[in-house]
């Protein structure tokens, strides 16, 4: 179910964001927290998308399982950090494929110790870019963004990143 549809009314509702474990027991750790976080009735469930899309694979692995084994809605975080076009594309795909309607399209931070956001060749430089590729490939997806509430580090001030956020 797209999250968007989950939130279209005005009860108060809200989720959990996990970060993929590093390891095997992390992973069942994960899904036992999962389950005991799911009497709470949380509208939906995201995956973040480790650093430089360290973890890609298993971000769409668990949305899928924890969709499956819980029933409980799943978003995967999707970032341009570290990714070509192609690369999304394909994470994409493997998303659809897993009956994953959520997605949150992020550009995501400079790698650790870099000052600057530089995308890869054949990369997206800006979230926006990535928005527009998802639509283009997969129109029923049901697309999330983030913003910062103080502005952007990067923007040259607030209307300007409320524009692009808008």
């Amino acid at each position: 179910m797209r999250i968007a549809d989950l939130l279209s009314n005005k009860d108060a509702r809200f989720s959990f964001e996990f970060f993929p474990p590093r390891d095997q027991a992390g992973v069942d750790l994960l899904f036992h927290t999962v389950a005991d976080l799911a009497a709470y009735r949380p509208a939906y469930v995201s995956v973040t998308y480790g650093a430089g899309g360290s973890t890609r694979r298993l971000t769409v692995e668990l949305v899928r399982r924890i969709r499956a084994e819980t029933g409980i809605e799943a978003m995967a975080h999707l970032t341009c950090v570290g990714s070509t076009r192609d690369e999304l594309a394909s994470v994409l795909d493997q998303l659809a494929e897993a009956g994953i309607e959520n997605v949150l399209a992020l550009r995501g931070d400079p790698p650790k110790g870099e000052r600057e956001f530089v995308p890869v060749e054949g990369g997206f430089a800006h979230a926006d870019e990535l928005v527009a590729f998802i639509r283009e490939r997969h129109r029923d997806f049901c697309i999330g963004v983030a913003g910062y509430p103080e502005k952007h580090l990067e923007a040259p001030d607030f209307a300007h990143d409320l524009g692009m956020l808008r």
